[in-house]
């Protein structure tokens, strides 16, 4: 699915589709087929991890040492919640954490990006499925 942000002053996402993103940032576009953190602010680098049952406390660790405003974390192909416990760091440092699917986080990282926010998305990249 394509995405259109209203600008690209800052990293945006301009679509995601079964086992893939695309970023964007002034001009410049690249298909990502991995899970990957992006931020209003710049921030890029892996998520190392391929499923949803690879997610560790760890993770969101990871995140937290960002210190956004908000971590828009977007969970894959459908909607799922990490354990409470993992989320614990993010709570004691005060940072905002909303949970969706892939293509809604996508959406809503761009609306906030694009109005100034503090933001982070993490997003969950699962291997396209193939059929055998």
């Amino acid at each position: 699915m394509k995405l259109q942000p209203d600008s690209l002053d800052v990293q945006a996402i301009l679509g995601y589709g079964p086992g893939w993103v695309g970023l964007g940032c002034n001009g410049v576009a690249e298909k990502i087929g991995y899970s990957i953190v992006i931020g209003s602010r710049g921030e890029k680098f892996d998520w190392h991890c391929t499923r949803f049952d690879q997610l560790t406390e760890e993770h969101f660790t990871l995140l937290a040492k960002t210190q956004p405003e908000l971590i828009i974390f977007g969970s894959g192909s459908r909607l799922r919640f990490p354990p409470p416990g993992f989320l614990r760091v993010l709570m004691d440092q005060r940072i905002g954490f909303e949970t969706m699917d892939t293509l809604a986080a996508c959406r809503t990282y761009n609306v906030l990006a694009g109005e100034g926010r503090q933001v982070i998305a993490a997003l969950l990249i699962e291997p396209e499925a193939t059929e055998g």
